[in-house]
């Protein structure tokens, strides 16, 4: 790397008194656009695009202030990358500052909660129990309705917790019969 001297009429170019210093864009991009590529790369966690756009805003910028590139190729990378930083810092302040844009092509596939299969279920599996003897219906509600254990279902239908396991059993049995019967597949 040779040392980066901007010339008089590019210093002229930048001020606005000329032309764009298309020269001096091509060697700040040839010497330092691939590493600087990299280095907005990482800043903006791997977003291409943002990068790029970080990189020839850089650039520009560095057209933009000329006169003060009259340095060793040492510091003009510091400059770049610093430049560099200080455009994608305020990139991130930017975003958080407005309200986030939301694509309006991924809302018309957005799943929307649907309880209707479970209202299906809960109707047919409520028809079932009409089907069942009184006893059996009563130890289905209490045990797996009502979430009492075993114990507590016996005392509250005032019979021995065996007699709750039977009934239980059996209106379990029967209900699956119905429920089968009700569902051809």
């Amino acid at each position: 790397m040779g040392r980066h001297r901007i010339t008089p009429h590019a210093r002229a170019d930048a001020e606005g008194a000329g032309d764009y210093d298309e020269d001096l864009i091509t060697r700040l991009y040839r010497e330092f656009g691939g590493p600087l590529f990299g280095h907005a790369l990482k800043l903006t966690d791997y977003d291409r695009q943002w990068a790029e756009d970080v990189v020839q805003e850089t650039l520009v910028r560095a057209w933009r202030h000329a006169p003060k590139l009259d340095r060793e190729p040492g510091l003009l990378r510091a400059w770049l990358f610093t430049v560099a930083r200080r455009i994608v810092i305020d990139g991130h302040r930017s975003r958080r500052a407005r309200p986030e844009e939301v694509d309006l092509t991924r809302l018309a596939v957005v799943p929307v909660r649907d309880d209707s299969d479970r209202t299906l279920s809960a109707i047919v599996v409520g028809e079932a129990l009409r089907h069942l003897t009184q006893e059996h219906r009563e130890a289905i509600m209490e045990t797996y309705l009502r979430g009492r254990t075993v114990k507590e279902a016996a005392k509250v239908l005032g019979v021995p917790p065996g007699t709750v396991k039977s009934r239980v059993y059996y209106a379990l049995r029967a209900l699956r019969q119905a429920l089968q019967e009700r569902d051809p597949t």
